[in-house]
């Protein structure tokens, strides 16, 4: 195998002979082959489209197609299986209908994989035509995994935004635009370079649609203290980030006796409050950040539901409890089938209810979450007064994706070491490096923000415009610097987003992506000033001596 799409690579340049994250070579082959007809899928639907035939469901299908194949994700071969013979289905299903209208396809929309034999054979083979269609150019190469990975971090976005009932359709016909174009041979590096800022662009429009479903369905985040210790009774974790699905569970556990906490990504659903009005039940946060899953979740005495990516493979003594929805699969696990996207919980349920639960209660500890954009630019006045009055100097985005490897220890101690006169503000998993510290206000104002989910970067995104705007002013001259974690693909499209957006200044790591070469990093360098973090000394000084 070889895979180089997550942070966590070996050495740091990419997995041979077994997943960083758990995926065997099997399932890598089987991710590998599924991108390829996805790409055979893409030129018949962009055909299909210019004739008016509808695509729908090849939209949808290939946003969760893709979204499978991201890091953490999906570990069932069969899975794969069943999601490649759908995808060939879809294919000749569109290439009949359009008849012939259409005289000749593309050579690759007349493939087909060979059921009959290997399929992760079949799998090794395509993982190395994309290296072929490079022409052995390594920074053409890197582009080209750099607008994949991009892409699958965009349809992830709008896969949930969908789910909420917000769709765009420049989204899925960017999207098979990008997949048709990753055959091409005739593009060079500044037409990837292009696309890659492209990905960016309708990555934003994703973020976008997402904010608007969970807005128009949950209300605005507002302010929310959230416990995090535990009180006797009955318990279900749902841990991920699709708040549709927690708010199903939350549905169905409604007068069951049953307390349902939140697990990694979905601790900012507190903050939503029609969630928290409507539930009394949904009670508070168990556990920390995803790698620390398999210690979480054998304490945990309930049933556990992963709603998207993030999943380790489960260990024996906790995978009975374990339940699956959605993208999210491994093999062994119950996944609980959706009718009219909405899955049935009852086994989950059925489980927490024989499951011992919490015998007694934790003394109290909690944290705030909930400061999205509306409740960050409502108390903008004073933030912009205080700014002017120089008890704010600077603020620090400090966020993205956690991990397992112990220089992410940089982040704790870069927020650790802020000046008092500075604020913070965070998203996504990164957070829980330093999401219980207490750093006090400045005039009412708490130095420590929690903005949500990595889906909530458009909140953030929208802050720092607000911020320009009032100070007249561009992001790039406000006193603010990102300081950004990677782990796996949604991260890499939010960087995208930013640069698209012309974003300067930005320190990201712990590592560099192994599929970005020295080439292609010196000229983003050059012309986004994108840099690798250093000693959280040595940039604090950087970023607050500019």
């Amino acid at each position: 195998m070889f895979c180089e799409q997550c942070e966590q690579t070996a050495s740091g340049q990419g997995c041979h002979q077994w997943g960083a994250c758990g995926k065997s070579p099997e399932v890598n082959a089987l991710q590998d082959l599924l991108v390829y007809y996805l790409r055979s899928l893409a030129p018949v639907a962009l055909k299909a489209r210019e004739l008016g035939v509808s695509t729908q469901e090849a939209d949808i299908f290939t946003a969760k197609a893709l979204f499978a194949t991201m890091t953490n994700v999906n570990f069932d071969k069969k899975r794969f299986v069943e999601y490649l013979h759908a995808c060939i289905d879809l294919r000749e299903g569109l290439k009949q209908t359009c008849g012939d209208r259409i005289s000749q396809w593309p050579d690759i929309a007349n493939v087909a994989p060979d059921f009959a034999e290997s399929l992760v054979e079949q799998g090794h083979d395509v993982s190395l035509e994309l290296l072929d269609l490079a022409d052995g150019n390594p920074d053409l190469f890197a582009l080209k995994l750099t607008v994949l990975y991009g892409v699958k971090g965009m349809v992830s976005y709008a896969y949930l935004a969908y789910e909420l009932g917000e769709e765009d359709d420049r989204i899925y016909q960017f999207t098979y635009e990008t997949l048709a174009a990753i055959s091409r041979s005739d593009l060079q590096l500044p037409d990837w370079i292009d696309l890659a800022l492209q990905v960016g662009e309708l990555n934003l429009l994703a973020m976008k649609l997402l904010d608007a479903g969970h807005v128009n369905t949950y209300g605005h985040p507002v302010p929310t203290p959230v416990p995090l210790n535990v009180k006797p009774g009955k318990a279900l974790l749902v841990s991920g980030h699709d708040i549709k699905y927690l708010d199903a569970i939350l549905t169905q556990t409604a007068d069951k006796g049953i307390n349902v906490y939140t697990h990694g990504e979905l601790l900012p659903a507190h903050g939503y409050p029609r969630l928290k009005e409507k539930y009394p039940h949904f009670y508070g946060h168990y556990g920390t950040a995803w790698q620390n899953q398999t210690k979480d979740f054998a304490k945990f005495p309930g049933a556990i539901v992963l709603t998207t990516n993030c999943l380790m493979p489960p260990h024996e003594n906790y995978e009975d409890k374990l339940f699956s929805v959605g993208a999210v699969g491994y093999s062994g696990l119950t996944h609980l089938l959706e009718e009219n996207g909405i899955p049935d919980f009852t086994p989950a349920i059925q489980t927490s209810l024989d499951l011992p639960g919490f015998s007694e209660g934790e003394p109290a500890k909690e944290v705030t979450v909930g400061f999205a954009r509306n409740a960050v630019m409502e108390v903008g006045d004073r933030v912009i007064e205080a700014v002017k009055a120089g008890q704010i100097r600077h603020f620090f985005l400090v966020g993205g994706c956690d991990g397992a490897k112990p220089d992410r220890n940089y982040y704790t101690e870069f927020v650790e070491k802020v000046p008092d006169d500075c604020i913070v503000l965070t998203l996504a998993c990164g957070k829980f490096r330093f999401f219980d510290r207490q750093l006090g206000d400045i005039g009412g104002i708490p130095r420590l923000l929690d903005i949500g989910q990595c889906n909530d970067a458009y909140s953030a995104i929208q802050i720092a415009l607000g911020l320009a705007e009032a100070f007249q002013t561009d992001v790039n001259s406000l006193p603010l610097s990102m300081i950004l974690s990677w782990y796996e693909q949604k991260a890499i499209a939010v960087l995208l987003t930013l640069l698209y957006l012309g974003i300067k200044d930005i320190r990201l790591g712990p590592t560099l992506p192994a599929f970005l070469t020295p080439n292609v990093f010196k000229l983003l360098s050059q012309q986004y000033k994108l840099k690798a973090i250093t000693t959280p000394d040595a940039d604090l000084a950087a970023c607050l001596g500019r």
